[in-house]
């Protein structure tokens, strides 16, 4: 298992990120347990998860996943052994805080929530879940539109938003902060607010990055390379899309698909990138999901990539990826994939 900075600390997180939105609905408490123990036998010492968790949302199941890696932590006592990952919720879910914008005191009110249901004083990485003024993830990409939003109320929001976290790490509640969700021009705000006014520097975002989406690639890269603010890649098999099973129609029992019923990312669009992924795959030998997650390590801009399973087999399978070195020649035939099917989703 290979190791990187988060961001200018010295903190050092594996490159294979343990992720948990299905515990509490996909998968039971034991379940998890199991997972996270096979996990940090593999080396993995990276664990993510939110408030509003399991996935997908809804009031009985919210905060289930932080309560589970909770009994896990006091039943071991081995909090030492984790960077622990967790987000306050953005806007839009009513059973969470009514529904309301992060501010300062929801801050608060749901980092207290979260160490209490995961049994610790602190938390390693903290993460603003998605922003105030929306976001273009979240199958919003097509009409997301930034031209409606108030400059000042914006940026005011951030601030008072920074200056909250900056009070929890004084604390010693909070080691560092991060963002998910966010865009060029939201993290270097940020950045710039935070030099400005002495406040935490944002270390991480944490955005989707798979094989079908790719925005990161472009200006979110250079951000990422010149200020050091490194990518936690969340569905990196696109919700399982890209292991090919919901092709030709295809929904499992028990799959991401037929619980949620809104599979976005597999859809007339997108059918025919992943149909020819998994056929280069199968064409090299290789399993289709180790390739889509090893692809996503060989970015530089990688600090982590964060793979959920709902059963051991998928989570050994995921895990193996960061054995796996891809071809020059199979790293070719995917850009010429992706060529033709740039943004299929």
């Amino acid at each position: 298992m290979k190791y990187n900075n988060l961001g200018r600390t010295d903190i050092k997180v594996s490159e294979i990120c343990l992720g948990s939105m299905t515990w509490g609905e996909q998968n039971s408490e034991s379940e998890a347990h199991e997972q996270i123990e096979f996990a940090l036998e593999r080396g993995i010492n990276f664990i993510d998860t939110a408030e509003l968790y399991a996935v997908p949302p809804k009031p009985k199941t919210q905060g289930l996943t932080e309560k589970y890696i909770g009994t896990w932590l006091n039943k071991t006592g081995h909090r030492d052994k984790w960077i622990l990952a967790t987000k306050v919720a953005g806007p839009g879910l009513n059973w969470i805080r009514n529904g309301d914008i992060i501010t300062p005191n929801g801050i608060k009110e749901a980092l207290e929530g979260s160490l209490k249901r995961l049994q610790t004083d602190y938390i390693d990485l903290y993460q603003l879940h998605w922003p105030n003024r929306g976001s273009f993830h979240f199958k919003n990409s097509w009409d997301f539109d930034a031209s409606e939003q108030d400059k000042e109320q914006v940026i005011t929001q951030m601030l008072e938003t920074l200056q909250a976290l900056g009070d929890l790490v004084k604390q010693g509640k909070i080691r560092h902060i991060g963002v998910s969700n966010e865009s060029t021009w939201g993290i270097a705000k940020y950045l710039e607010l935070g030099k400005e006014n002495n406040l935490p520097r944002m270390v991480s975002v944490q955005n989707e990055y798979s094989l079908l989406q790719r925005q990161f690639d472009l200006d979110l890269a250079e951000l990422s390379h010149h200020e050091d603010v490194g990518l936690l890649a969340w569905s990196p098999l696109a919700a399982g899309a890209l292991s090919g099973k919901y092709l030709n129609g295809a929904c499992p029992k028990g799959s991401r698909g037929d619980i949620s019923k809104d599979m976005w990312r597999h859809n007339e669009y997108s059918e025919p990138a992943i149909r020819a992924y998994y056929h280069l795959a199968k064409d090299y030998g290789l399993d289709p999901c180790q390739m889509a997650i090893a692809y996503c390590l060989t970015k530089p801009f990688m600090t982590s990539v964060i793979i959920g399973a709902t059963n051991m087999a998928q989570l050994k399978n995921d895990i193996d990826a960061c054995e796996l070195k891809l071809s020059d020649d199979v790293i070719c035939k995917i850009e010429n994939i992706h060529r033709n099917y740039p943004k299929p989703i």
